[in-house]
């Protein structure tokens, strides 16, 4: 059997680089060097590479993370290159990289997420109005942005203005959203047309962190995940079937991985992952282990999904 030609692709510009390198790492050592030609690329330095080697490629895995990996501008690029790829494509990865975009698509689809208020740069918040509305605590971060850079829980009116600021450090649009205190739970999907619910896991972030913050998430034993989530089977079905609803709302494909609270028997729907992290111990990998995929299988999966889908875009492109 011929070897498929893999483009793997990891590494990228954004503050989530170095993540993305280490998840590139474990998955050219996960997969299988029987199946797969693995060539990597790094688009910070090699995208002329990537674009002369195009012909040559017949699918790629985009282990990549936040803004130009995960926004639908890589992905765009492929499509012009004609290479298949694992997950979203620039429609559906876009969407789900704006906060902002993601929660009105949320709010149409009548998925319920935590209410929220939106601010660009150049606008002037007035505090007053914003507590009115939502009352603190509140939860403040760029609405561009991937694993919990940039994000404040505020608990009091006079630290407002620092968590604006770190906000606006990291994109032109904040969003100021409710907080509410809960179980963390994560519920991964996978397939094209036909979904697959993976099992949900339960996150419970270590001392010193008040949710699944950046060092929660990629520090070893920071944070405990538990699954299957020690949760009803009723309030599983529940997760599950909105992660496939957030999934379908965002016009996603391949794989998704989406975020709840749980407070009081209430889900709220927190935010879709396109990328979501891809080590063997990450959350997606852990709860795919689960239901029965070991990460040579994920990956296997992710990429002939990958391949289908291109199939049956260039049919109905025709």
């Amino acid at each position: 059997m011929e070897k498929i030609r893999l483009a793997l692709l990891s590494g990228g510009i954004s503050s989530e680089r170095q993540v993305s390198i280490n998840s590139g790492r474990q998955v050219f050592d996960a997969l299988d060097k029987d199946k797969y030609d693995i060539i990597q690329y790094d688009p910070k330095t090699d995208l002329q590479k990537l674009v002369i080697d195009a012909d040559k490629i017949d699918a790629a895995l985009i282990i990549l993370h936040g803004p130009f990996g995960e926004d639908g501008t890589v992905q765009g690029l492929l499509d012009l290159l004609d290479i298949p790829y694992q997950g979203a494509g620039v429609l559906g990865s876009s969407v789900a990289m704006n906060k902002l975009t993601a929660k009105q698509l949320y709010t149409n689809a009548k998925i319920p997420t935590p209410s929220w208020l939106a601010f660009s740069m150049n606008e002037t918040i007035d505090i007053d109005k914003v507590t009115g509305a939502l009352n603190l605590p509140l939860v403040i971060k760029p609405a561009n942005a991937g694993s919990s850079v940039g994000m404040t829980i505020v608990k009091k009116e006079t630290d407002l203005e620092d968590a604006f600021k770190l906000g606006f450090e990291h994109d032109d649009t904040i969003i100021v959203e409710k907080y509410i205190k809960g179980i963390e739970l994560t519920c991964g999907v996978l397939g094209n047309d036909e979904l697959e619910a993976l099992p949900v896991i339960e996150i419970i972030p270590g001392k010193g962190h008040e949710f699944f913050d950046f060092k929660a998430k990629y520090v070893a034993g920071e944070t405990v995940e538990i699954c299957p989530a020690r949760i009803d089977d009723n309030i599983t079905k529940k997760v599950q079937q909105l992660a496939k609803k957030a999934h379908n709302a965002l016009f996603l494909k391949g794989y998704s991985r989406t975020d709840f609270i749980l407070n009081n028997e209430e889900l709220q729907v927190l935010e879709t992952n396109t990328i979501p992290g891809m080590t063997a111990t990450s959350l997606y990998p852990q709860s795919a282990k689960v239901a029965g995929y070991s990460f040579t299988q994920l990956l296997d999966k992710l990429i002939t999904l990958a391949i289908e889908e291109h199939k049956k875009i260039k049919l109905r492109r025709s």
